[in-house]
C-alpha cells in the first residue's frame, strides 16, 4: 500500500494548462519488452505484489497485461522514481478478470495501450474494467485506443483531487504534447440508432475510427456502459481516413444507464464528444482546444446534456464547431432531439477555407431543446448560431422541436441563414428570454476571461429553470452559460488547477507544473502554464514559458505557493487573456541579474524580436497582498477588494504592510496592458495592497498599453524604475498608497505616440479621512508631444485625497509637452489643497527639484501653484529650451536633498534626476527603449 499511495500523491498534479500542438514520438514494437505475459484469472487486489522496485522488469502474477521494462524505465526517469508500466494490448476477457467479472486498473501503475484495446467480445465475454481514481492511462499512436464492446462496462471513477487522466505518452514524460498523439475512448452500447432497422431485428453497426467489429446498436436506450466520472482525456484523436476519425470520447448507442459527470477532452484531433444514437445522459463537460466539434451528434442521439464548457484554443490554432447536430435518419422520419442546457461557448478566431471557429451548427435531420446557452468569442469567430436548410430543420424551427431559449449570444456575426431559410434573428429573439448583444456591448456580459461569470453579471439570474422546462435530469438553476457562483471546473480538469501529469523534471527539460509545447520560436524548449499554480514552482533557465489565460500562484490566502523565476527567463502571453496573478499569502521570487534579466513579455515579442512587441499585445503581472487601503473597513475587520483588470476572485488588503510578496529584481515587463472593460485595465505592474516586506528593484515597463505601475495601497518600496513608452500613467498610486521609490525614470515614446502623466497620484479615502503618502526622491521625467482631447504627455498630477514627499525630481519635454505639474483642485477637493496650503500636517512637499517645460504648472482652482511650488527649498523653474539633462544624465547643478538623511531605505546622493552620468548609470545592460 505504501508504494499505491506515494505514486497517487506525486502522478497527480493540480497545476494544469491549455496546451498547443505537437509532434509524436514513435517507438518502435522492439522498444517493448514482451519477454513475460501474464493471463492469471485472479483478484487484482490493488496494493499487493508490485515488488520492492516497482516491478519494472518482474511481473505481478495478477496483474492484466505485460510489464515493460523499456516503458517503466522511461517512465522512472521522467518521474525520478520507480514507476511500473504495463501494456495493454488485444482484448481483455473474463479469462483476465477475477471472479466477479473485474478487471482493475490500479493507481500504482501507469498502463500503456498498444493498438486497439477491447474490452470484452461483442455481446460475449463480457468484463467490466475498473479504473481507480488517479490512474494513468496512454497511448503511444494513433493506433493506440480503448474500445468498451457492447455488454462490457468501464467504470472509471475519478475524484475531484484524483482524476482518472488518459492521454499521450509524451504527456506522460514530458515531451512536446499536441492532438493526436493516440487514439481515444470508444464506448459501445445496445441503444437505439436511425440507421438501425426500423422492424427491431438485430442491428450491428461498425462505429467510425475503430477496426471493424467495434459495432453498436440496438433498441435498448437504457443500456449502461458503465461509468465516466472525473475522466480527463487529452492529446487523442486520429484519422483513419477521410470521414472516419476517432473522437476524444465515442459514444455508439450508449444508454442512459450509463453515468458521465465531469469529464474532460482536451486537445483532441477530432470531435471532442460525439454521441452516434443512444440517449446517454451527461453533465459537467469540458471541452477544450479541440480541432474539430466540441459536441457532435447524429444516428437519432435523444440524451440530455447539462453544464458544457467550451473554449476553443486560445492560441488560435484549429477548431470548428461548439455543437455539430445531425440526425442522419436512415427513412427520414426520425431524427435526434437532445436536450441541452447549461453551455458555454467561446470561440477563438481560426479560419480556413475547410473550417472555422464557429458556435452551433444543427445540420439534416435534427431537433433540440436547448436552455441557458451563452455563446462568444473574438470579432473574427465565424457565426455563432446556423441551421442547415434540411426540411427536417426547418420544419423544427417552427414547430417546437427545435427551440432555444434563456440564452444569449454576443458575436460579430450571431447568425448565418441562408436564403430561404428561416430567419434565425428573429427566431432567436421572439423565443423566451434570449439576448442578442451587439459584439461591441459584450463586455456587458460580466464575464470573466476563464468563462465564469462576474458576482455582477446580469447572467447569473437570466436563465431559466430547466429542471422545470426540460426534464427532471437537470439540475435547478437561475444562470446562463456552463458555470454559476462555484466554478465546479476546478481542482480536477486540465486548464482548471487538475488533470496534469506531475513530473519531477520532464524529459524535454519542461519544470513540473508545466506542460512541453510546440516550441514558440520552432526551437526553445517551450513551457505551458496555466490555471492555479498551487505548489512551489521554479521556471527553470534555458526555456520558454508561456502564460495561457489567467495564470493564479496560490488560491487567495490557500494553497499558497513560490513561484520561483531563474536569470535570464522568458515568459510570455499571446493575448490580453493571458496575466499573471500572486495571490494574497504567496510569492513570487524572480531574481534576475544585470547580465540576465528576467522577461515578461508577449508572444509577438519572442516570434518576432523587440521590434515585433507592441502595447497591449497581452496582459500584465499583478501582486497582490494584505497591505493596508483606504477602500477596506477602518475597523479592522477582514478585507478582500477586487483588484481592477483581472478576473473576479483576484483580491488584496487587510491591515500588514509589512506583508512580503517576494521579489522582484532585473525584471522587465513588456508590451502589456488590456483592457477588459472601460476603467478596468490590466497595468504593466499592477500592486494590489503589498507590502514592505517586498523587495522591487531594477525593474522596467515598456510599452504598456495602460498604466506602467499602479500601487493600490499597502507600503511597497522600489528602487531603480524604468518605464518607457507608456501609453498611460507611469506611475499611478491611489488607496492611501504609503510606499517610498527612489531612482525613477520615465521616458514617453520617441515617435510621440500615446502618452499620459509620469505620475498621477490618487487618495481614494474610504471615509476622506486617511489619504496617499509616498515618498518619491530622484526621478527623472521625459515627456513627448502627444496631445489629444483625452489625454496628453504630461509630468505629475496629484488629485483626490493624497499627499506625497517629492524631491531630487527634473521634469522636462519638447515645446508639445503638456504642464510639468498640476495639483488638480478644479473639483473642491479639500484633502489635498489642506496638503498644500498649510492646513494638514505633514505638508505636501516638492523640493530640490526643476521643472523644464513649456508650461510648467498650470493652476487649477484658486490656489496659487507657480507661487507654491517656486516657495518650496531649492526648487527653479526653466522654460523647455533650457538643458537640464544629455539624454537620461542629470547635467543641471541643482543641489540635491540628501534624502538617507529622511529615511533609512533611500541611498544618498548628491544629484538630483534618477541617473547622475555614464559612469553610474544603473539602467546600462539590462533595460530597452533607452537609446
Amino acid at each position: 500500500m505504501e508504494l499505491k499511495q506515494l505514486f497517487k500523491a506525486s502522478a497527480i498534479a493540480t497545476a494544469l494548462v491549455l496546451a498547443g500542438c505537437g509532434g509524436d514520438i514513435n517507438i518502435s514494437e522492439g522498444d517493448i519488452d514482451n519477454s513475460v505475459t501474464n493471463t492469471t484469472n485472479n483478484n487484482n487486489d490493488a496494493g499487493d505484489g508490485s515488488g520492492s522496485d516497482g516491478g519494472t522488469t518482474d511481473p505481478v502474477s495478477n496483474a492484466p497485461g505485460e510489464a515493460s521494462s523499456f516503458l517503466s524505465g522511461e517512465v522512472s526517469d521522467a518521474f525520478g522514481q520507480t514507476v511500473e508500466v504495463r501494456v495493454l494490448s488485444g482484448r481483455l476477457t473474463a479469462d483476465d478478470a477475477d471472479d466477479q467479472g473485474v478487471i482493475t486498473l490500479t493507481n500504482d501503475t501507469v498502463w500503456a495501450l498498444e493498438g486497439p484495446v477491447f474490452v470484452g467480445d461483442d455481446k460475449a465475454d463480457s468484463v467490466t474494467l475498473a479504473v481507480e481514481e488517479g490512474t494513468v492511462i496512454f497511448g503511444r499512436t494513433g493506433a493506440d485506443y480503448l474500445v468498451i464492446s457492447r455488454d462490457s462496462k468501464i467504470e472509471a471513477e475519478g475524484t475531484a483531487s484524483a482524476p482518472v487522466i488518459m492521454t499521450s505518452f509524451n504527456d506522460v514524460v514530458g515531451d512536446e504534447v499536441g492532438a493526436g498523439q493516440w487514439g481515444g475512448v470508444v464506448i459501445l452500447g445496445n441503444g437505439n440508432s436511425t440507421k438501425c432497422p426500423q422492424d427491431g431485428s438485430d442491428c450491428a453497426l461498425q462505429v467510425e475510427g475503430a477496426e471493424e467489429g467495434a459495432v453498436f446498436g440496438g433498441n435498448d436506450d437504457t443500456d449502461s456502459s458503465g461509468i465516466l466520472k472525473y475522466v480527463v482525456v487529452k492529446y487523442a484523436g486520429f484519422e483513419i481516413a477521410p470521414d472516419n476519425e476517432l473522437n476524444g470520447i465515442t459514444f455508439g448507442g450508449v444508454g442512459s444507464g450509463t453515468e458521465v459527470d465531469y469529464v474532460q477532452v482536451h486537445s483532441n484531433a477530432d470531435d471532442g464528444v460525439e454521441f452516434f444514437g443512444g440517449a446517454v445522459n451527461a453533465k459537467h463537460l469540458v471541452l477544450t482546444g479541440n480541432q474539430d466539434d466540441s459536441v457532435d451528434w447524429d444516428n437519432g442521439y435523444k440524451g440530455k446534456i447539462q453544464y458544457v464548457y467550451v473554449q476553443h484554443a486560445a492560441d488560435n490554432s484549429d477548431a470548428n464547431r461548439a455543437i455539430e447536430g445531425d440526425g442522419d435518419g436512415g427513412d427520414g422520419l426520425d431524427f435526434s432531439k437532445p436536450m441541452v442546457a447549461n453551455m458555454t461557448v467561446i470561440g477563438n478566431t481560426f479560419d480556413t477555407a475547410d473550417a472555422d471557429s464557429e458556435g452551433l451548427l444543427l445540420r439534416d435531420q435534427t431537433g433540440a431543446n436547448l436552455m441557458n446557452f451563452l455563446i462568444t468569442g473574438p470579432e473574427a469567430m465565424g457565426e455563432c448560431l446556423e441551421m442547415d436548410t434540411d426540411e427536417t430543420v426547418q420544419a423544427n424551427l417552427s414547430d417546437g422541436d427545435l427551440t432555444m431559449t434563456h440564452s444569449a449570444i454576443a458575436c460579430s456575426e450571431p447568425f448565418n441563414s441562408p436564403e430561404g431559410a428561416v430567419d434565425l434573428e428573429t427566431w432567436f429573439t421572439g423565443q423566451e428570454g434570449n439576448q442578442l448583444i451587439a459584439f461591441e456591448d459584450r463586455a456587458n456580459l460580466g464575464l470573466n476571461p476563464d468563462g465564469t461569470l462576474t458576482s455582477e453579471s446580469a447572467l447569473l439570474t437570466a436563465g431559466g429553470d430547466a429542471s422545470v422546462l426540460l426534464d427532471t435530469f437537470f439540475e435547478a438553476n437561475t444562470f446562463v452559460g456552463a458555470v454559476g457562483e462555484t466554478d465546479w471546473r476546478q481542482g480536477w480538469a486540465f486548464g482548471f488547477g487538475g488533470g496534469n501529469i506531475d513530473l519531477v523534471q520532464s524529459a524535454s527539460g519542461c519544470p513540473a507544473g508545466t506542460t512541453t509545447i510546440t516550441p514558440v520560436d520552432g526551437e526553445t524548449t517551450t513551457c505551458e502554464i496555466s490555471g492555479t499554480v498551487t505548489s512551489d514552482l521554479t521556471l527553470t533557465e534555458g526555456n520558454l514559458y508561456a502564460l495561457s489565460g489567467a495564470v493564479f500562484i496560490g488560491g487567495d490566502k490557500e494553497n499558497s505557493a513560490t513561484l520561483t523565476v531563474e536569470p535570464g527567463v522568458t515568459v510570455y502571453g499571446a493575448s490580453g487573456n493571458d496575466y499573471l496573478v500572486v495571490s494574497r499569502d504567496s510569492e513570487i521570487d524572480a531574481n534576475g541579474t544585470a547580465e540576465s534579466p528576467i522577461t515578461f513579455t508577449s508572444r509577438d515579442h519572442v516570434v518576432g524580436g523587440l521590434e515585433a512587441g507592441e502595447a497591449g499585445q497581452w496582459g500584465g503581472m499583478i501582486v497582490l497582498g494584505n497591505g493596508e487601503s483606504t477602500k477596506c473597513p477602518q475597523d479592522g475587520t477582514e478585507c478582500a477588494l477586487q483588484v481592477e483588470g483581472a478576473q473576479e476572485g483576484a483580491v488584496f488588503g487587510g491591515t500588514d504592510n509589512e506583508d512580503s510578496s517576494g521579489t522582484l529584481r532585473y525584471v522587465r515587463v513588456m508590451h502589456g496592458g488590456f483592457e477588459i472593460a472601460p476603467d478596468n485595465e490590466l497595468n504593466g505592474i499592477t500592486f494590489g495592497g503589498v507590502g514592505s516586506g517586498t523587495t522591487v528593484e531594477y525593474v522596467q515597463v515598456h510599452k504598456n498599453a495602460d498604466d506602467g505601475v499602479e500601487f493600490f495601497g499597502g507600503a511597497v518600496n522600489v528602487k531603480y524604475l524604468t518605464l518607457t513608452g507608456i501609453q498611460d500613467d507611469s506611475v499611478d498610486w491611489d488607496n492611501g498608497y504609503e510606499g517610498k521609490l527612489q531612482f525613477v525614470l520615465v521616458k514617453h515614446a520617441d515617435d510621440n505616440s500615446d502618452a499620459n502623466r509620469a505620475i498621477e497620484g490618487d487618495g481614494d479615502g474610504g471615509d476622506g479621512l486617511a489619504f496617499s503618502n509616498p515618498m518619491v526622491a530622484n526621478m527623472t521625467i521625459i515627456g513627448n508631444e502627444f496631445d489629444t482631447a483625452n489625454a496628453d504627455s504630461e509630468g505629475v498630477l496629484l488629485r483626490d485625497q493624497t499627499n506625497a514627499q517629492l524631491y531630487n525630481f527634473v521634469v522636462t519635454g519638447p515645446a508639445g509637452m503638456g504642464e510639468c505639474f498640476e495639483a488638480d483642485l478644479s473639483d473642491g477637493d479639500t484633502t489635498l489643497l489642506a496638503n498644500m496650503d498649510g492646513t494638514n500636517d505633514p505638508q505636501l512637499t516638492f523640493e530640490t527639484s526643476v521643472l523644464a517645460c513649456a508650461e510648467n504648472v498650470r493652476d487649477s482652482g484658486d490656489f496659487d501653484q507657480t507661487a507654491w511650488f517656486t516657495a518650496q527649498t531649492g526648487n527653479s523653474l526653466l522654460d523647455e529650451t533650457a538643458t537640464v539633462l544629455d539624454g537620461i544624465y542629470t547635467v543641471d547643478a541643482t543641489a540635491a536633498t540628501d534624502v538617507s538623511t529622511l529615511d533609512s531605505f533611500f541611498s544618498s546622493v548628491d544629484f538630483i534626476g534618477a541617473v547622475k552620468d555614464a559612469d553610474n548609470d544603473w539602467t546600462a545592460g539590462w533595460t530597452v527603449g533607452l537609446e
